[in-house]
């Protein structure tokens, strides 16, 4: 295979999986030797076994983060802190694109930025939608289902400190559907939490003592 025949299948993905290139009918039996020959002469990245990403020069368009972590491991949906920052419901910046998958937890450091996974069971996996952001269909967690996979997954997190700490805009959260993922999740912490936020609401985001 040539290189324009990869960006040509590509197309206008800035980032791939190599299982892309064996889909067709394209002779791939050096394909693993060809693709190690691209990165090392740097038309391409290396993210991780098998996901790689085009060299800035030849992108028709940059890769967004949550693009990238949503194929650096697979089932897996954009959550936790980065959903929760890119949906406003917290003030702060995220520096690692946090996910959830039902595969093992781990943590990528790659060229183009920092993807934490953290392990769901199959039963929690659900809750996110696909939205378009540069270019790329996404999966990301609704800004109710990323509370919830936070709150689930971090110890101490229903305590009123953990939840001040937050700074939740409580105002971009759906209220009946923050209910409804916690009845749904039958975790008792977490239909805690749900009530929780529905009576800050009616104290002006003050957090009594659950």
């Amino acid at each position: 295979m040539k290189f324009a025949e990869l960006l040509s299948i590509v197309n206008n993905r800035p980032v791939f999986t190599s299982a892309l290139l064996r889909a067709g009918d394209l002779d791939t039996t050096d394909l693993a030797s060809q693709l190690s020959r691209w990165v090392a002469s740097g038309k391409l990245l290396q993210l991780r076994r098998g996901v790689y990403a085009l060299a800035g020069q030849y992108r028709s368009r940059p890769p967004h983060h949550f693009e990238i972590a949503n194929l650096l491991e697979r089932p897996s949906y954009v959550s936790l802190e980065s959903a929760l920052s890119y949906h406003g419901v917290i003030p702060e910046a995220v520096f690692v694109t946090t996910s959830v998958t039902t595969a093992r937890a781990g943590e990528f450091e790659t060229p183009l930025g920092r993807f934490g996974y953290r392990h769901v069971m199959p039963a929690l996996f659900w809750g996110y939608v696909t939205v378009t952001i540069g270019g790329a269909e996404v999966l990301v967690a609704r800004p109710e289902k990323a509370l919830l996979d936070l709150i689930y997954l971090r110890p101490g997190s229903d305590k009123p400190a953990f939840l001040e700490e937050l700074r939740l805009d409580t105002g971009r959260l759906d209220q009946s559907v923050l209910d409804d993922m916690a009845r749904r999740s039958r975790k008792p912490k977490l239909m805690r939490v749900s009530e929780h936020v529905a009576r800050s609401r009616e104290a002006d985001g003050g957090w009594e003592q659950l």
